[in-house]
């Protein structure tokens, strides 16, 4: 198809890094959050032993039951150690249930800690920020990234001490029995070490390739679903259809790949510890004939030898979880580290309640260095004034609007509110005395009435319909369903494009703010919509300082103050009347919109 640019592009191009198996800087973090719990993960350890104790413990119970009391017919003595051995696998249950119990219980813990801050830290990061970072990865790096590291945490650590004790342990009772059973057993070690490598070397590459595929498979299939519409619209469901098919079997394929791998890897490892048992009836059963073993000594062998390959494969799989709780947590730390570039300095004061005086001085701003969008911009707007930003695209109009929200800050100059510097007073004191009303409205996957009280989470059911009211919204609302309780659709598809700006006007009334933004927040409704929305700006912006970032010239008539911005300055300014008999710029765009509508 040629589409390798934007968010599939991205995501398709991206790579699952390969982490150290080690890597002492994550570990070193990793530590932080399991010091809270260093008391549950030393149990949980301690049961581990434990277990693994009792799991040893068990075959050797058998051999003395063969080889001391069914060998001297001693019923007594045969259910005594029946019943210790009973016993063992009680123990033996209880300690790994209650040592799976708190590794879970520690690893949720760290996940909602983990999780928690990185959302929070998303939350303080700027917007430019976020325009550079595609929301799919940073997604990926709270769910999957982290869910990774919990594995790790949950069962990689444990699993690894377990498996460890198990395998000396086992080869220690083993030596101890028969050392030279002990011997010829060991003798298909040194291949099983050499399958294990391979796999894990093939293996690693095999479920990184699963997860790229699934990931390019996950943004196409979003993407198309998000723009189904236009998909359908030049029907090109073909090939894109196609482009996905390509998608999914590359998915199929690795997959594939994999799970032959693990077919391969799993049948040797069963051959081997095959061989091993057969090594054992084999010799042991000769010597068990000759009178150089005892009949229980090869069972207990038996017992082991089927033990003794799961810990060697276990590892494998524990050395693949560490490499990628490695990886993934350096992704996770590199976002928790990304610098908050627009946050309160110190000693920020909280912006007292304003009236909303706004001033601009000799303010330059550049989204990327030594591109200036804003060239030495001067801008004073009263109190209760309401100043129209037109020009065309590109022009900076949005930029200034974002500057007074402190969504940026300007690389020259001052932005003042009421004589206060915003840049030294705190984000939330300022912000919650603006309203902000975008182009495209905005609106949550909840009902009509936790939209509307988004900008006042306390505001009665009372105080949401009379917000809904003077923003014209509430006569339609009445006439859905469930009134004010109708759930919102993803994207809002259930409502019109007006429909969703109108709730959005009620929320910025309801929110009751000093300064108000309204960018171009008419320029994408119906005539009917407009007229409605017209009639509700007559309210909402009485009294308040607004400013208004305007499309339709027609829209802005009435303001105090225009001006029109082009290539990052402000090239005019004065009142509708008085630009048009300036015959400057201005004049120039409301004649060309005057003649288009005509």
């Amino acid at each position: 198809m040629g589409m390798h640019t934007g968010p599939r592009g991205l995501i398709g191009g991206y790579h699952d890094e390969e982490g150290a198996v080690f890597d002492p800087h994550v570990m070193g973090r990793l530590a932080a959050y399991l010091s809270p719990h260093w008391g549950k993960m030393a149990l949980a350890a301690v049961l581990t032993l434990v277990s693994t104790g009792l799991a040893l413990l068990s075959p050797y119970l058998v051999k003395i039951a063969i080889d001391t009391y069914i060998k001297r017919s001693d019923v007594a003595g045969l259910l005594r150690i029946s019943l210790v051995a009973a016993g063992v696998h009680a123990l033996n249950y209880v300690a790994t249930s209650r040592q799976n119990y708190i590794l879970s219980w520690v690893g949720q813990r760290i996940l909602f800690t983990m999780r928690a801050q990185l959302f929070s830290h998303l939350q303080r990061l700027s917007l430019a920020f976020h325009g550079r970072h595609i929301v799919g990865v940073l997604i990926s790096r709270i769910l999957n990234d982290v869910g990774v590291i919990n594995e790790l945490i949950a069962s990689g650590f444990i699993s690894l001490l377990g498996d460890a004790v198990l395998l000396i342990g086992t080869i220690t009772l083993m030596v101890i029995m028969s050392p030279r059973l002990a011997l010829l057993t060991f003798s298909v070690l040194p291949v099983m070490v050499l399958a294990t490598v391979i796999f894990s070397r093939y293996a690693k590459q095999a479920y990184r390739d699963t997860r790229e595929k699934i990931g390019a498979m996950t943004g196409d299939l979003a993407e198309n679903i998000a723009g189904m519409r236009v998909v359908q619209a030049f029907a090109q469901e073909e090939m894109t259809g196609r482009h996905f098919e390509e998608l999914n079997a590359a998915n199929r394929d690795s997959n594939i790949r994999a799970m032959t791998l693990s077919f391969i890897f799993l049948p040797v490892s069963d051959l081997l510890g095959t061989l091993a048992v057969v090594i054992v009836l084999w010799a042991g059963g000769t010597w068990v004939a000759k009178g150089d073993l005892t009949l229980g000594t090869v069972v207990a062998f038996i017992t082991y030898v089927t033990r003794f390959f799961q810990p060697i494969r276990d590892l494998s799989q524990v050395y693949t979880t560490f490499q990628a709780a490695m990886a993934g947590g350096e992704r996770v730390f590199s976002l928790l580290d990304e610098p908050i570039d627009l946050d309160d300095v110190p000693g920020a004061e909280p912006l007292p309640p304003i009236e909303g005086h706004v001033k601009f001085e000799h303010v330059t701003f550049a989204y990327e260095k030594d591109v200036p969008v804003l060239r030495d911009v001067n801008l004073d707007i009263p109190a209760g004034a309401t100043v129209a930003l037109v020009g065309p695209t590109g022009a900076g109009k949005t930029t200034i609007a974002s500057l007074v929200a402190r969504f940026y800050d300007p690389i020259q100059g001052r932005i003042l509110v009421d004589g206060h510097d915003i840049h030294g007073v705190t984000l939330r004191s300022l912000r919650s005395q603006l309203g902000i009303v975008p182009q495209e409205p905005f609106l949550f996957q909840t009902t009509i009435a936790d939209n509307i009280r988004f900008s006042r989470p306390d505001a009665t059911d009372a105080e949401v319909e009379e917000a809904a009211r003077l923003a014209n919204a509430h006569e339609f609302i009445m006439t859905l369903p469930e009134g004010y309780a109708t759930p919102i659709m993803e994207g809002g598809v259930n409502l019109s494009q007006g429909q969703r700006q109108l709730i959005c006007f009620a929320r910025a009334i309801l929110a009751n703010p000093r300064i108000l933004i309204l960018d171009e927040a008419t320029s994408s409704v119906d005539t009917r919509t407009e007229v409605l929305i017209q009639d509700a700006l007559r309210r909402l912006l009485k009294g308040r300082t607004s400013l208004v970032i305007a499309h339709r010239l027609s829209t802005i008539r009435e303001a105090d103050m225009i001006c029109v911005i082009s290539g990052g300055e402000i090239v005019e300014t004065g009142t509708h009347e008085e630009l048009l008999a300036a015959n400057g710029i201005y004049a120039g765009l409301y004649q060309q919109q005057y003649a288009l509508q005509s």
